[in-house]
């Protein structure tokens, strides 16, 4: 693309189209359009992790269609071998941003993931489409489900093994509620370790493990092999949870504060792209699916994505709550209570070891003002409360009222 057609598909260009275009221009918009006099981003590049995993999907997509150029910048999707890694290149600026666990930024915010640095959420990347995987020699055993572990384990008695992707992450955390929630102490009755996705199904194939959770496509890719099945998916656990997020750095947001809203611009629109159409969905298989993003055959990707599952069992369904990347906006708006949520699981399970300020934590990492106003300069609908009330698979109700009590009240627990 010459300099010439960067600069006319800039941001303030497209922007300011809209703007002449609206009845009306509203203080959000107007204040995207006339940031500090000048909308040109700060940094023209922007490097952003991802691990191999479906939901990288928007990030990846953002650069190659070409949502980037038209808000001015240029993404450099980088992909990297375990959230550890995302972790530490965040923190020393070597990434400025990355499609990341939501557990995780919270972790390094609070000092419980490592180094501890002022973290920001930006918005949510994905809903569900994560799943618990049991290996085929559980599975053999009866083992096919939370109920039937608990009773194998109970029975055969020995050291049991699973896996999530890094200790204050969405997947650990999965684990942790799937097993408790079936009456297993994840933290007494079983060993808990940390695999980076990739690795997953190749740890299991040797047996270093008994189960695992993580993201698509590796429990597919688990049932494809032979060597897995889908025990639960992670929208058993919560529909329509919170799953990977658009983070950064604080100090990045504050430094370029134009920069941070054109990338959010263009992986919204990247979003809002995928789940327009059957046929998006499945270029998009296609184009993750590739060496340089995911490097598995698209086989793996492309049924889930739309809602296909089968168990390895035999089992086959149709999911309604399905990985979603958008769903008319209703995905990427960063709700406090679901960061709150992370937090009150780290308490739960002894990573936090004091309750702590659950609503200012989450308010000062969740980015809710620049947020709305991207999606207002987008005409995307952002919900009127930053809570939302969910009821997970043991019953128990979230609402983020009342979070101290919430995360005491589990009967297993630290």
């Amino acid at each position: 693309m010459t300099d010439f057609l960067k600069t006319s598909l800039s941001r303030r260009t497209v922007l300011q189209s809209a703007a002449v275009g609206a009845v009306g221009i509203s203080p959000a918009l107007r204040a995207v359009v006339y940031a500090a006099g000048s909308d040109a981003p700060e940094k023209k590049e922007v490097k952003i992790g991802f691990i191999p995993l479906t939901d990288c999907a928007s990030v990846v997509m953002a650069s190659v269609l070409g949502f980037d150029q038209k808000y001015g910048v240029t993404i450099i999707p980088t992909k990297e071998a375990s959230w550890a890694g995302v972790r530490d290149k965040l923190v020393s600026g070597e990434l400025d941003m990355a499609h990341v666990l939501y557990g995780l930024v919270y972790g390094v915010h609070l000092g419980t993931a490592g180094p501890k640095k002022d973290m920001a959420v930006l918005m949510s990347i994905n809903n569900n489409g994560q799943a618990i995987s049991l290996s085929k020699a559980l599975a053999e055993k009866g083992a096919v489900d939370g109920p039937s572990l608990a009773k194998l384990m109970a029975k055969e008695k020995r050291e049991y093994t699973f896996a999530g992707t890094f200790p204050t992450g969405t997947h650990a955390m999965w684990m942790h509620y799937w097993l408790a929630a079936a009456g297993i102490n994840p933290l007494s009755g079983a060993k808990l370790i940390t695999v980076p996705p990739p690795q997953m199904v190749a740890n299991m194939r040797v047996g270093a493990m008994d189960g695992f959770c993580v993201g698509e496509p590796w429990n597919q890719r688990a049932i494809m092999d032979g060597i897995g099945i889908t025990a639960n998916t992670s929208q058993d656990i919560w529909k329509d949870h919170p799953e990977k997020v658009l983070g950064c750095t604080a100090e990045f947001v504050k430094k370029n504060p134009n920069t941070t809203r054109a990338v959010m611009m263009a992986v919204l629109e990247a979003s809002r792209w995928i789940d327009a159409s059957l046929a998006n969905k499945m270029k998009m298989a296609d184009t993750v699916a590739q060496k340089s993003y995911i490097n598995t055959s698209v086989d793996a990707i492309n049924q889930r994505i739309l809602g296909r599952y089968q168990n390895g069992l035999g089992k086959t369904w149709d999911d309604p709550n399905h990985m979603k990347f958008f769903n008319d906006g209703a995905v990427n708006f960063p709700y406090l209570s679901d960061g709150m949520w992370f937090l009150t699981q780290h308490k739960r399970w002894g990573l936090l070891k004091e309750h702590p300020d659950y609503l200012a934590v989450a308010k000062q990492i969740n980015q809710i003002d620049l947020y709305t106003q991207v999606a207002g300069a987008m005409k995307i609908s952002v919900p009127k409360d930053p809570m939302r009330t969910s009821k997970l698979m043991d019953g128990v109700v979230w609402d983020g009222k009342d979070p101290k009590k919430y995360a005491d009240g589990f009967k297993i627990k630290a």
